[in-house]
């Protein structure tokens, strides 16, 4: 599914550009302003980079610039949205280095076979197999070169996420998060056999050390979902996401690495619960604002499966499954949970 970054100021845009390229079956993320997509797109590669030329503060064409003296991004196929009174700006944006243009007003059709033709031509409707994806909610998977890592122990793959969480770490640190329960000069020599199997099981140069200091090599530079899933959250609270894209965003949670029993991943998880709980209000919130009852219903359900202790979830539940006369709602009123019956 190639994945697309719009951005623009005008939230109805945004809104029209969303709609069109999921139904065509793009998987879309949005931003109102250039900056906040940057901090995007240290976590989520798209295929194509769709923005409009006039904006405040950091306009498209100053957008285009930064992309392009990034030698990460420099790459990124980048298409720019353009009023008929902005043709100047267009032609300067393509001396910059965008690929392609779109006049305002512009029809569905325009829009779609626009983006099509763009990734036929750039050979990216596929997402580049070389890029490196770290995966820990729901499960412990690592992508590499288009190919699951085969890990030569369960606790090379931990220490890898726990780097991935650390950024930089000693062996002492590192040690002691992952054996808390072995004495110093144990825990010790357990961090360097798994380190050693770490290396085997990507290569030897995948963790660097500096002043005994140790980090995943810069040149690796996983796509972590955990990063996407806070920074996406992070956009949410501060009103940026639809209801569509909440709905999206709190379907991406699930236990962080399951199977692993360290204390440091413990503290994760809790920090993940706590993004999630506060999602499923706003989403609940965004559901209601919509007279989407039933949505909101399902929001609250699954904060409680989360603190089945919150009253306040309690509550909405109850109001959501009155008002669209739903029998559960006497049982929410009652505090009794059926998760087993789907609300739908």
């Amino acid at each position: 599914m190639p994945r697309i970054l719009v951005v623009d100021d005008d939230a109805a845009i945004l809104k029209l550009v969303s709609v069109i390229l999921s139904r065509a079956g793009h998987e879309v993320r949005t931003s109102t302003h250039p900056v906040e997509a940057l901090d995007l797109l240290k976590v989520f590669t798209p295929d194509l980079v769709i923005s409009d030329v006039v904006m405040p503060y950091m306009t498209g064409l100053e957008f285009l610039e930064k992309i392009r003296a990034n030698e990460q991004l420099a790459s990124l196929p980048f298409m720019l949205l353009s009023s008929h009174a902005e043709r100047g700006d267009v032609r300067r944006g393509m001396n910059l280095g965008a690929d392609d243009y779109l006049p305002k007003p512009f029809t569905p059709q325009d829009l779609t076979g626009a983006i099509d033709a763009r990734l036929r031509r750039a050979g990216l409707n596929q997402q580049n197999e070389n890029q490196m994806q770290a995966k820990g909610l729901g499960t412990a998977q690592v992508i590499w070169k288009g190919s699951t890592v085969t890990w030569v122990s369960r606790k090379a793959l931990e220490l890898f996420f726990y780097l991935l969480e650390h950024k930089e770490v000693t062996s002492w640190e590192a040690a002691e998060a992952l054996w808390p329960e072995k004495d110093e000069a144990r825990a010790s020599s357990l961090f360097h056999t798994t380190l050693h199997r770490l290396r085997r099981s990507l290569s030897n140069e995948s963790v660097v050390s500096t002043n005994r200091r140790y980090a995943l090599a810069s040149d690796l530079n996983p796509e972590y979902d955990v990063q996407r899933f806070e920074l996406l959250a992070a956009q949410a609270e501060q009103g940026s996401l639809g209801l569509e894209e909440l709905r999206e965003l709190v379907a991406q949670y699930g236990n962080y690495l399951p199977g692993t029993d360290s204390p440091w991943a413990d503290d994760v998880r809790a920090r993940l619960e706590q993004k999630q709980l506060t999602l499923l209000g706003i989403a609940a919130r965004a559901a209601t604002a919509a007279g989407r009852d039933r949505d909101a219903a399902q929001f609250h359900q699954r904060a409680l499966a989360i603190d089945p202790m919150s009253e306040h979830d309690w509550q909405g539940l109850a109001k959501a499954l009155d008002t669209i006369g739903d029998p559960r709602a006497r049982l929410a009123a009652q505090r009794e949970a059926w998760w087993a019956v789907d609300l739908d």
